[in-house]
């Protein structure tokens, strides 16, 4: 039987090899790049990364980190490599919390990530009621205060079955419902304070990972 891997240690930031290695990845997306930079990575990437999510696991809840390599089978772009890692806490099947490093730097936020077009019905059907539709309004209006962008897929036109001069047709728009707090370069990604960081971004979206677990939910 093999050992358990040894247990991350204390998070003391991202260092500035870490953006260094994905602007390298950018431009030059190869195999041999790769490993020839491999163990940087896992030093100044991954290792820090899991550091992060094991100081709030206590609070949030266990991690996956995605896997470094794209799924290019059915993509026109054959480079083999993600340029960011990513973390994401799942609270519901379709929700949760995500954290990102990448060249650009630090991105943090979370909600509601649609796995079937029933899903995405049981989100406008949400949008749509009154309660639970104004609730949302709020939620998004506070977060884009605290500098949270919205994002995740829409359609151009009006989704079937809702009028085209519904108050919330914005919101009804998107097939999947995500906020994020991009921190960009930040001195203090370096240091023990992007946990903080991490941490008040992740509570600041849980009322809105609440709503989706209550609205949603598994549909």
């Amino acid at each position: 039987m093999s050992a358990n891997p040894p247990a991350p240690g204390p998070f003391t930031g991202f260092p500035t090899g870490a953006l260094g290695f994905y602007a390298g990845l950018e431009a030059d997306n190869s195999k041999a790049y790769w490993t020839d930079h491999k163990a940087q990575w896992e030093r100044e990437v991954r290792e820090p990364m899991l550091a992060l999510v094991d100081a709030l696991e206590d609070e949030f809840g266990e991690a996956k980190l995605f896997r470094p390599n794209r799924d290019i089978r059915f993509s026109a772009d054959k480079s083999p490599y993600k340029t960011h890692l990513g973390a994401f806490v799942a609270v519901e099947p379709a929700s949760g919390y995500y954290v990102e490093i990448s060249a650009g730097g630090l991105r943090a936020g979370g909600g509601f990530r649609a796995h079937s077009t029933a899903q995405t019905a049981s989100l406008r059907r949400a949008v749509d009621a009154s309660a639970s539709g104004l609730q949302l309004e709020s939620l998004l209006e506070g977060l884009r205060r605290k500098q949270f962008e919205v994002h995740g897929e829409q359609v151009r036109t009006t989704p079937r079955g809702y009028a085209a001069d519904h108050p919330r047709i914005e919101t009804l728009r998107y097939k999947e419902l995500m906020v994020i707090r991009d921190f960009g370069d930040p001195d203090w990604l370096a240091t023990k304070s992007a946990l903080t960081r991490v941490r008040d971004t992740w509570r600041a979206t849980r009322p809105l990972n609440e709503w989706v677990a209550e609205h949603v939910g598994r549909a």
